[in-house]
């Protein structure tokens, strides 16, 4: 029988193992031990050394980015083609009134930097399907969080994440 935490240690250990420079003798010596894991400092180079791509900064990609950055992450890009609306201001915690009309991704990279000045935020206020970000793209990411309400784009970076064998984690909705 597996336990929750067993399946957890084991997605995170699979995950950082495709981290550039992470494999299983690294972390070998804490005999996979959970919380031992969460504050080992291989653990945090490799957060702190990993590129992650966000797809999405309206109301999940805005949480995903506080989050990222707030856990260590600080090279971080992220893609939406969206500007913000007024009808966002009420679950988009991270734009204000003087940004309506504004690019969402500029708009969260910036907001996002006064949570981590050390971190390096790339926004791209394009559309994820752009030939420029094609699976050549996705293979320069240790890891891609997708936020997007829109299932043909949520399928189009699924393809893609395959494709550049780049894991993806979910959390889009429509």
């Amino acid at each position: 029988k597996i336990s929750c935490r067993q399946l957890i240690w084991r997605d995170s250990l699979g995950w950082c193992c495709r981290l550039p420079g992470m494999g299983d003798p690294a972390l070998a010596h804490m005999g996979g031990v959970w919380p031992e894991v969460l504050s080992s400092p291989q653990l945090k180079d490799k957060v702190q050394q990993a590129r992650v791509l966000c797809v999405g900064a309206g109301g999940i990609g805005c949480e995903l980015l506080k989050t990222l950055v707030c856990t260590g992450f600080r090279c971080i890009e992220v893609i939406d083609l969206d500007t913000i609306e007024t009808s966002n201001l009420n679950r988009q915690f991270l734009f204000r009134r003087h940004h309506v009309g504004q690019s969402k991704a500029r708009t969260a990279a910036d907001v996002i930097r006064g949570f981590r000045p050390e971190a390096t935020i790339t926004s791209h206020h394009a559309n994820v399907k752009e030939l420029q970000f094609g699976v050549e793209y996705i293979k320069g990411f240790d890891l891609i969080l997708n936020g997007l309400d829109n299932l043909e784009a949520r399928r189009h970076v699924n393809r893609l994440a395959m494709a550049a064998h780049v894991p993806l984690v979910e959390s889009g909705s429509a």
